[in-house]
């Protein structure tokens, strides 16, 4: 549709003073360019450059004025050749006056689209804005402005500024830069215009919103304060995280002189009914879903499913107020959501406003149940935050958080840091050159500014993936290219940083030697794990008990008769599902009372024992203690009751006791039981 696409012209600053941010703005102009050959690939973009050596622009032509403006790209459907025009920016001789070039813009999209086009025309202005512009002819330069700015809002047009200052910003006219800013906060105040100031390369990779998502209600209807009292509302998504875009399959079967081939691939599927004789295909009507319980399908039919499908009504309804204090923020979960009133309704307006200010006073938040849409079968519960606007021409809002049921919560357990030995625990001088490194590392230190704000960060991941795709586009054998500069102080720690901090990490590297030690080849983790919980344990269960960390190149699915053991370790190490612990340590215990019952003569004793040194390690790594314990006493009850005594000795010899509440928290055994277990497993006479 016409209304969605979007002209486009860049006012691009290329001269002396901004030489230095030019590589990050060509990034960032084709990295747009980019995501529109893929999501918007009927926008329209023109590049204008100012600061240049030439003049090349229609006004100079027809009116006179506007020199050192150069338009390096006519306003046409974005293709590869702009992307070229991007990445080779000429480097301007002189200072660029981006008033003029703001006109010159203008004046390209008017000519071009008069009144025929009724979608999104745009401005990009990107420079610094440390030299003077020149005076005008008639009035004074906030009154020349002015009317751009009236101009610019009669034809319908937004403008998007982004002021680089920094560094190269530090020997400029502190009177200039606030002349300029001034100038550019009367675009702002009389027009659609956002400016962004920004003082690294990597903060421009993330200022120019590179793609447009227009925003769509997800939910206008009711919220429901009490059966008399309800306000109308309206629901966006406030924030929502950028994927991958879709891969489609792309055939070659196509003939290459057909210009209008989709080269799509179409996939579809049939159901056959597998005879002695034939092969019938089934149509739709006569097929029917079917679940598998245990050995056998159950068929489920659309009507049977419709009828125990939870289906509340739409709406959104108040459960509570609370304390903020109340609500934890890494208990968020999913998007950020925006409630604001119904357009044009005051009533509703003064009431979300009304209320939102009050909570505000009383540090209150609402509690509320949503059901976004008719027939959703799931219920969202969440949490209500004012947002109170400090511009008169916004109305008050609220922000919305998805809070979490109680099987949506993780409790992860560790060892506490007491439990070692005082010769492991940290001294003063380490303590100490710890803390000053996390202080370090701390991206928002107190009394300065973030240093990676979210708003001003690119996804590295996603803009790496632009940038290779448009390379294969011309080079399908091109290799992935190294990873941009301005994305490495993102991923990884800053060179500057770790440079202005070296006294932190050589204190680091002081009081905390690192040595190999060649006694013992084994993973860190081991290493770790047998410190953890006891290397006094026995030098003989290293043969039967291999580390859990040495993970199989095949992924294991069950425990076998021939090597338990391993097989054991394998699923214990696989953490693609969190379900493999808890069948492992089923399908172990099962092994383990199979081996035993099946055993003549104690010919399975042996491997009984290693199944069971396994399985005890393995439950104390996991802080599992309960399988293992009530497999022992089950144990013990089965020797007792057929006076089987070889199996009890073995045990005893081993020390292969219960686990106790000193190596795992969730035990209810004391180390007195451990300890008196093994006697009580003598058989009975």
């Amino acid at each position: 549709m016409a209304r969605n696409k979007e002209k486009l012209v860049l006012l691009l600053d290329v001269g002396p003073s901004m030489h230095g941010v030019l590589p990050e703005v060509e990034k960032l102009c084709s990295m747009l360019v980019e995501k529109k050959l893929i999501f918007s690939k009927y926008d329209e973009v023109g590049v204008v450059a100012f600061g240049t050596e030439e003049t090349n622009n229609d006004l100079t032509t027809e009116v006179g004025g506007y020199e050192n403006i150069t338009v390096l790209q006519d306003i046409k459907v974005v293709d590869g050749d702009l992307i070229d025009t991007l990445q080779k920016l000429p480097r301007g001789t002189l200072d660029g006056d981006f008033l003029d070039a703001i006109v010159v813009g203008m004046d390209m999209l008017i000519k071009k689209y008069k009144d025929i086009f009724k979608g999104k025309k745009r401005l990009c202005l990107i420079t610094n804005a440390i030299h003077p512009i020149k005076d005008s002819l008639e009035g004074s330069k906030e009154d020349q402005v002015t009317t751009i700015a009236e101009q610019m809002t009669a034809q319908g047009m937004k403008m998007e500024s982004i002021v680089v200052r920094g560094r190269l910003s530090q020997d400029a006219d502190k009177r200039i830069m606030d002349e300029n800013d001034n100038l550019l906060g009367i675009f702002s105040k009389k027009t659609r215009t956002r400016t962004v100031y920004v003082d690294s390369p990597t903060s421009l990779l993330g200022a120019l919103k590179t793609r447009r998502v227009t925003p769509v209600t997800i939910f206008r209807g009711l919220l429901e304060l009490s059966p008399q009292m309800k306000i109308k509302v309206w629901v966006y998504k406030k924030t929502q995280e950028e994927r991958f875009p879709t891969l489609k399959k792309y055939s070659e079967k196509a003939p290459a002189t057909n210009k209008f081939a989709t080269h799509q691939i179409k996939v579809d599927y049939e159901y056959k009914s597998v005879g002695e004789s034939s092969t019938t295909v089934i149509p739709p009507d006569q097929r029917i879903k079917g679940y598998r319980y245990g050995p056998q399908v159950v068929p489920m039919s659309t009507a049977e499913w419709d009828a125990v499908k939870f289906k509340p009504e739409k709406g959104v309804k108040l459960l509570a107020f609370t304390d903020a204090s109340k609500i934890k923020r890494h208990c968020f979960m999913k998007e950020v959501y925006l409630f604001i009133a119904e357009p044009g309704n005051t009533r509703a307006s003064v009431a979300v406003s009304a209320i939102a200010r009050a909570m505000k006073e009383t540090n209150t938040v609402a509690i509320l149940r949503c059901v976004w849409r008719q027939g959703q079968q799931n219920v969202v519960v969440g949490v209500l935050t004012p947002n109170i606007s400090q511009n008169d021409k916004i109305p008050d809002s609220f922000y919305f958080n998805v809070l979490p049921f109680a099987e949506d919560l993780r409790e992860y357990q560790f060892p506490s840091f007491n439990s070692f030995p005082a010769s492991w625990q940290p001294n003063e001088q380490q303590q100490k050159a710890a803390d000053e490194l996390v202080q370090m590392l701390d991206l928002a230190p107190s009394g300065k500014e973030e240093t990676l704000l979210p708003e001003f960060t690119p996804n590295p991941v996603l803009e790496r993936f632009y940038c290779h795709l448009e390379l294969k586009a011309k080079q399908p054998d091109a290799a992935v290219p190294p990873l941009d500069g301005a994305l490495k102080k993102i991923t990884g720690p800053d060179p500057e940083l770790v440079s202005e901090n070296k006294s932190v990490f050589d204190a680091l590297h002081r009081h905390f030697e690192l040595k190999p030690n060649p006694k013992l080849k084994k993973s860190s983790m081991q290493f770790y794990r047998e410190k953890q919980f006891g290397s006094n344990a026995h030098e003989s269960d290293g043969h039967a008990v291999k580390s859990i960390e040495n993970q199989p190149s095949v992924k294991i699915e069950k425990i076998g008769d021939l090597t338990p053991v391993q097989d054991f370790e394998a699923m214990m190490s696989q953490r693609d599902n969190p379900e493999w612990v808890g069948k492992a340590i089923k399908e172990m215990r099962e092994k383990i009372l199979a081996l035993l019952i099946h055993s003549h003569e104690g010919d399975n004793y042996h491997k009984v024992v290693e199944c069971i040194v396994a399985l005890r390690k393995g439950c104390i790594i996991e802080q599992e203690p309960g399988p293992y314990n009530d497999l022992m006493r089950q144990l013990r009850q089965y020797c007792q009751g057929k006076g089987i005594e070889s199996l009890p000795q073995l045990l005893a010899s081993r020390d292969l006791t219960l686990i106790s509440k000193s190596e795992a928290e969730d035990s209810d055994v004391t180390d007195e039981e451990a300890r008196s277990f093994l006697v009580k497993m003598e058989p009975n006479p």
